[in-house]
């Protein structure tokens, strides 16, 4: 059971507010926006569902810009075109014509192409748009691909938030593996670092590497400093998945990953890793849970590193950065919280009264509900909540299926309905037919004037 896009249309707002949504959280000097935004027109994105990657426009995504703040996600939905269903004009002459000037100049823009045969009078105006041979080129193989800027590397700058809250980047680290109960665990740290303070806003230490540990890592952090702007997290598979995205996109958090093959863009978070493994992990000797270990990570974080000087930060530590920044106020609201990362799934409940979920088997004891499908509810804010089933405005609570202590509980008795008749009706049809084989006359005559 994941936290998913409710459907396909929000699957795309929240594609397109991965890539307007980190603008809408920086302020910019004039002309900047056009800069960014035309920065964007050159890259390549993979919509939901889609084969392929794909351009957008200057003008498509400064409307998404727009769009994402002024009216959130549910701006960024797309809505049905007016004349859906609708077939465009283009002759098999001219789809050729298309076709040809692709392939003889690949690097030819489509307006540009659009253009030239408009001036030349070979199509009408207005007589195709732009999407069309888009897809036209798609569907021959012919897509453009955009030349590189050059052979030698991109430029970097130094660069930060500009405020604390701003941004927070999201990682793990690997330490050393625990012996635990003779058995040998593995160890990783999550955490949560500030941007513009090098403030580590929440640390914990895990046996596993999962979103759903990033996701409770992030929920305590929000609780405590309240929801970032935007929270940065790497290319890997693990952060890549619909629960981190939709729960973000929910929050108003814009959800940001680093560029494949850029280790470099996660400079800060690696250097903090370094710091961590030279004071703290290399020196964690035998500990034998991870309560031991999260004790000393956060013992490390408000002894040393919270409150010594850094080089960065123009020789300030990170907590004097971080609590002296005006940052509002805005505590998220934990109905907000639980409204954004509740799940619900449909299941059918089982003659026993059970139904599966997440891996597990769960139980109710609502006996009269066996048989149905039911809507079934859980929220990922705490992830030892169990979940519930949704039944004409009733939250049904459901545990975990004990068949050792079912072997002694007293089954209920299944009541039957108000409206079941009192006495067994007669219902017999093989003597009904025997009485037709026969001649005999029915037990239950009734005349041709009653039926009217």
């Amino acid at each position: 059971m994941t936290l998913a896009p409710k459907d396909h249309a929000e699957a795309v707002a929240i594609f397109r507010s991965e890539i307007v949504g980190g603008l809408t959280r920086r302020e910019m000097d004039r002309g900047e926006l056009r800069r960014e935004l035309l920065a964007l027109t050159t890259q390549r994105w993979r919509a939901p569902d889609a084969d392929h990657t794909r351009t957008y426009g200057f003008r498509t995504l400064e409307r998404w810009y727009y769009a994402y703040r002024d009216g959130g996600l549910e701006a960024l939905r797309p809505t049905p075109r007016s004349d859906r269903g609708r077939a465009q004009a283009l002759t098999p002459e001219q789809r050729q014509l298309l076709l040809d000037i692709r392939r003889e100049y690949p690097f030819a823009t489509v307006p540009t192409i659009l253009r030239t045969l408009v001036a030349d009078g070979r199509v009408a105006a207005d007589a195709v748009s732009d999407t069309t041979v888009r897809r036209l080129y798609a569907e021959h193989g012919l897509d453009r691909i955009p030349l590189r800027d050059g052979p030698s590397g991109k430029a970097r700058l130094r660069w930060q938030a500009e405020r604390p809250g701003a941004l927070w980047h999201g990682d793990v680290c690997h330490g050393p593996a625990l012996l635990v109960g003779g058995s040998t665990r593995p160890l990783r740290i999550h955490a949560l670092l500030d941007d513009a303070s090098r403030y580590v806003v929440a640390l914990e230490a895990h046996h596993t590497e999962m979103e759903t540990d990033m996701l409770g890592l992030l929920v305590r952090a929000t609780r405590k400093h309240g929801a970032p702007d935007a929270l940065y997290l790497d290319n890997g598979s693990t952060y890549r998945g619909d629960i981190l995205s939709t729960a973000c996109a929910r929050l108003g958090v814009s959800l940001l990953h680093a560029r494949p093959y850029d280790p470099q863009a996660r400079g800060k978070m690696e250097r903090f890793w370094r710091t961590l493994r030279e004071g703290c992990l290399d020196f964690l000797g035998q500990v034998a849970s991870l309560h031991d270990v999260n004790v000393r990570l956060w013992a490390f974080l408000d002894q040393h590193y919270h409150v010594a000087a850094h080089a960065s930060l123009v020789g300030r530590s990170p907590a004097a950065v971080y609590e002296a920044a005006d940052r509002p106020a805005e505590p998220i609201d934990e109905t907000m919280l639980r409204n954004a990362l509740t799940v619900r799934v449909r299941r059918r409940v089982r003659r026993d009264s059970t139904l599966p979920l997440d891996g597990a088997d769960w139980e109710t004891d609502q006996g009269f509900l066996a048989g149905r499908l039911v809507t079934v509810a859980r929220c990922l804010v705490e992830s030892t909540e169990p979940p519930w089933i949704e039944h004409e405005g009733k939250r049904l609570w459901l545990r975990l299926v004990d068949p050792i202590r079912n072997a002694r509980r007293k089954r209920a008795v299944v009541r039957v309905p108000a409206d079941a008749p009192a006495t067994a009706v007669a219902f017999d049809p093989p003597k009904a037919l025997l009485d037709r084989a026969t001649g005999r006359a029915p037990a239950h005559h009734v005349d041709d004037e009653e039926l009217f």
